[in-house]
């Protein structure tokens, strides 16, 4: 082989070389950039559904607790078309029963929204999925995912902050501005650093504060909020076959 025929292998050689370290760099960083999607896909998909809930992966399903026979659904045929300005809610839940006094003038886009979804019975068989003592006690999506899905599309703004977070008091949670739906909580203890964020009181506990206080709070934040959004009350029996519900909400007349 002449000095000619040994350059130009070697340099084949390293074009071939170089061209494996090329691809391996490339190869290398199309995985990276693969991971940091997933992982920017996982983020978008945990804010939009969990709005504040845990984010375990749920545990294996548990002896699923005997039910408890449910309450006949209300018959909402003669409640009025739209919101009173003053009214009261009877909630009667699988640990007993609760009555909420909701005032218009406090918050009315809220009320209005709160007396719809009590109407048609959105509340009906719904978990309490995050309870913190001392802290609040949280509700608001449908056992239904198909209702779930239908309902989280249906923002409504906010109101003014007229009321405080004290005690006994329901507000909406929000992802953000303008963001309420269906969830809601009652403040255990004096949230009054709330206010400042925008959750403003529609309504109080008037009977069964002890009832509410009493919702069982064994596994606080856990449930994953984005699935029972996907899974509904499949996911929350199987998972926490003990958490406490809504049996039926009635307007109390």
């Amino acid at each position: 082989m002449s000095k000619f025929q040994r350059l130009g292998t070697i340099a084949l050689a390293l074009a071939v070389l170089g061209g494996l370290v090329t691809f391996n760099k490339l190869f290398a960083q199309e995985k990276v950039d693969a991971s940091l999607i997933e992982a920017s896909e996982e983020r978008e998909e945990k804010l939009q559904l969990a709005q504040a809930g845990a984010t375990a992966e749920p545990a294996a399903p548990a002896p699923a607790a005997p039910a408890a026979p449910a309450a006949p659904a209300e018959d909402t045929s003669s409640w009025p078309a739209t919101a009173p300005d003053v009214f009261k809610v009877k909630f009667e839940c699988s640990n007993g029963d609760f009555v909420l006094e909701i005032h218009k003038e406090w918050a009315p886009l809220g009320v209005e929204r709160f007396y719809e979804i009590c109407k048609e019975g959105v509340y009906n068989d719904a978990r309490f999925f995050r309870v913190i003592p001392g802290f609040m006690v949280q509700w608001g999506i449908p056992g239904d995912p198909n209702l779930a899905a239908q309902w989280r599309e249906a923002v409504i703004k906010d109101d003014p902050v007229i009321q405080t977070n004290s005690p006994g008091m329901i507000s909406f949670a929000t992802g953000g501005p303008n963001t309420r739906t269906t969830q809601v909580f009652i403040n255990y203890g004096d949230n009054a650093r709330l206010d400042g964020m925008g959750f403003a009181p529609f309504g109080k506990v008037v009977e069964g504060m002890d009832v509410v206080k009493a919702i069982n709070a064994k596994h606080r934040e856990e449930p994953n909020q984005g699935l029972i959004q996907r899974k509904g009350n499949e996911y929350l029996k199987a998972t926490y076959p003990d958490l406490d519900y809504i049996k039926t909400v009635r307007l109390v007349k």
